[in-house]
């Protein structure tokens, strides 16, 4: 017996030592491979420090990203997918498995992007897993550097494909819909059985890891997370017809008022407004694809003021309909919805602490301080990142999440063993 338990010590203590071993070479190859700077290792930076909002910490990492953060380029992006093999063994896509727990809820996700390959591969690989299905949509005023990094990205790594449609995306436009709704036609039609599909962009990044994602889809029950409230003031929204391009068929920068009043939305649906971002489970997917309802009110949305940001909300309180919000039910805001985790100009100081980063149109571009804050929160995903704000956060988040699947990983391992141990 004393022999039976010195050998699962042993084997407790050699997987220990081959996890850490792993780490290791999991940093040592990203700096090698990688043109983007490590903050946290030029400044001798502790994540674990600047979560515990230690002062001298947050402070040094107030210091160093004051200093120009210059990372990878789109050609950089393109070029290092030009060989396949090299690009996913050096980015460790290929050493990426999920647990029996994840593979049997697989996800889906369309990312609607433009800009920045290097953050759109690195959103990409911190959601990745091989059992999941990922569609890109560019946008097609994108640098053709960018178009041809996303290409790469594709061709490279299994279950990423580009949308099979494309739009030129206009700010508050319909086509920024459309992005989204070509891409759910298309993981509709993938081998990948998904059971919940969700939507991001370039600056969004994770909080959680897949297998923690999938543990609070599970509970959802088939229910969607969709932020989806009354319209307030915003119904000048829909009120009037909006114009999208001019006289000599020259899209504007954003629709245009005109003076000619809308009829009222099809079947009368009642109007509720929300965010652009959702998780929606397949069955919801399905009827948003093939519902006669669903595809009146996308024509009737098509002159209006972002209806990607009346469409899902509305749509999810239909009565009857997978998933249903009732109508009856109370607001569900993006402070309820788990999908997005949004810091508003307006509302600082209200609903959450001041922004450590910056503010870009009213929306914080977060800070290293704000770690804490953004884990422990509960939301899923992060909106606005960007490392030349503050490269630190986003590889303390990449830092914790490694953290986390490491040690899901080890106490799977060890929960395994000591089974195998108590059989013999």
């Amino acid at each position: 017996m004393r022999r039976l338990m010195c050998h699962c010590n042993q084997i407790k203590v050699l997987f220990i030592f081959l996890t850490l071993t792993l780490l290791c070479v999991f940093i040592f190859r990203e700096a090698r491979v990688s043109e983007r700077p490590r903050f946290i290792v030029k400044y001798g930076i502790n994540c674990s420090a600047i979560y515990d909002m230690e002062p001298v910490e947050v402070g040094k990492s107030l210091v160093a990203r004051k200093n120009e953060y210059v990372g990878p380029t789109d050609m950089n992006i393109l070029n290092a997918t030009s060989d396949c093999d090299w690009f996913i063994a050096s980015k460790g896509y290929n050493a990426v498995q999920g647990s029996e727990f994840e593979r049997e809820f697989p996800l889906a996700y369309s990312l609607v992007v433009h800009k920045n390959a290097d953050l759109v591969e690195r959103l990409l690989r911190a959601i990745y897993m091989p059992h999941n299905v990922y569609c890109i949509h560019y946008d097609l005023k994108s640098s053709d550097d960018f178009i041809s990094a996303m290409q790469g990205l594709a061709r490279c790594i299994p279950n990423v494909f580009i949308a099979s449609k494309l739009e030129r995306v206009q700010y508050a436009g319909i086509s920024r819909l459309k992005a989204d709704l070509n891409c759910l036609s298309d993981l509709l039609e993938s081998e990948v059985k998904w059971k919940y599909v969700i939507n991001l962009c370039g600056q969004d990044f994770p909080l959680r890891t897949n297998a923690e994602l999938v543990s609070d889809l599970k509970k959802l029950n088939g229910t969607n997370m969709v932020e989806t409230r009354q319209p307030g003031t915003k119904t000048w929204r829909w009120r009037f017809r909006k114009a999208l391009k001019n006289n000599i068929s020259e899209y504007y920068e954003s629709p245009k008022n005109l003076s000619e009043e809308k009829s009222p939305p099809p079947h009368n649906i009642e109007m509720f407004v929300g965010s652009a971002y959702f998780t929606i489970s397949r069955e919801f997917a399905i009827f948003v694809q093939l519902s006669s309802l669903a595809r009146r009110f996308l024509a009737w949305s098509e002159d209006t003021y972002s209806p990607d940001e009346h469409f899902w909300a509305t749509l999810v309180r239909v009565p009857g309909v997978p998933g249903e919000v009732p109508r009856s039910d109370p607001d569900i805001t993006e402070l309820i919805s788990k999908t997005r985790l949004v810091k508003w100009l307006g509302f600082e100081n209200i609903h959450y602490p001041p922004c450590t980063g910056v503010y870009q149109r009213e929306v914080c571009i977060f800070g290293a301080a704000e770690l804490r804050w953004l884990l422990d929160y509960g939301h899923w995903f992060v909106n606005k990142v960007d490392p030349k704000v503050d490269p630190i956060l986003i590889e303390c988040l990449e830092e914790k999440l490694l953290e986390k699947q490491l040690m899901s990983k080890q106490q799977s391992n060890l929960l395994g063993q000591t089974r195998g141990c108590s059989t013999l």
